[in-house]
């Protein structure tokens, strides 16, 4: 495999402004594809079902990227885990804890760009959320188990996705709720071929079942 493209500044710039920007920000025109924004927000608060959530609640967050699922997930849940396997994104996703923005600068045109100062929502408690850098295909054995675990546009950016899938019922307690999604882009940068779900013998949703 080669270097990890996620730790470059450029990509950084914009995973931040893909989870935190607002839409006027994302799209300062008046016209725009606005009802796709807030991808990491809508896998949380499309995806998981609070109402049957037990009290005090575990969360796993894993490709948190920057964070703002994460973030997201603390309004449901007492304890929430981030993890992500790029060093700066988990960088930036504990600077949005600690100090509660970051700037990103958005490429506009050519070599014009526009400094962003993003935000975290202020009515979200950062104690109740930990980052770290790590393997969604080998999580470390002392996480423990979890009400919550999603996994964001992660499947088709590993090496070995069955890993993550049959690790993932040892994560969850009885009843719990797992969200995954997925464009199934695979890549061969990413995952070899012949670890594509399906294998290409059948689509990529009847393998991941």
């Amino acid at each position: 495999m080669s270097k990890n493209p996620y730790e470059s500044d450029e990509l950084l710039q914009q995973y931040l402004i893909f989870h935190y920007a607002r839409a006027e920000e994302q799209f300062p025109y008046a016209f725009g594809a606005v009802d796709a924004l807030d991808f990491p927000l809508r896998c949380v608060s499309e995806g998981v079902d609070a109402s049957v959530l037990p009290d005090a609640p575990r969360a796993l967050d894993l490709g948190c990227s920057v964070g703002r699922s994460t973030f997201e997930l603390a309004r449901k849940c007492r304890e929430v885990i981030g993890i992500d396997y790029s060093q700066a994104f988990i960088d930036a996703a504990n600077r949005m804890k600690t100090q509660g923005l970051h700037p990103a600068w958005r490429l506009d045109e050519g070599s014009a760009t526009t400094l962003l100062d993003l935000k975290v929502d202020a009515a979200i408690d950062p104690n109740l959320v930990h980052f770290e850098q790590g393997d969604a295909q080998h999580i470390r054995e002392d996480i423990g188990l979890f009400d919550v675990v999603i996994a964001c546009n992660l499947i088709c950016r590993l090496p070995e996705p069955m890993r993550l899938l049959q690790r993932l019922s040892q994560l969850l307690k009885p009843g719990g709720q797992l969200v995954i999604t997925t464009p199934f882009t695979w890549l061969e940068a990413y995952t070899p071929p012949e670890n594509w779900l399906g294998d290409g013998a059948e689509d990529s949703f009847a393998g991941l079942r």
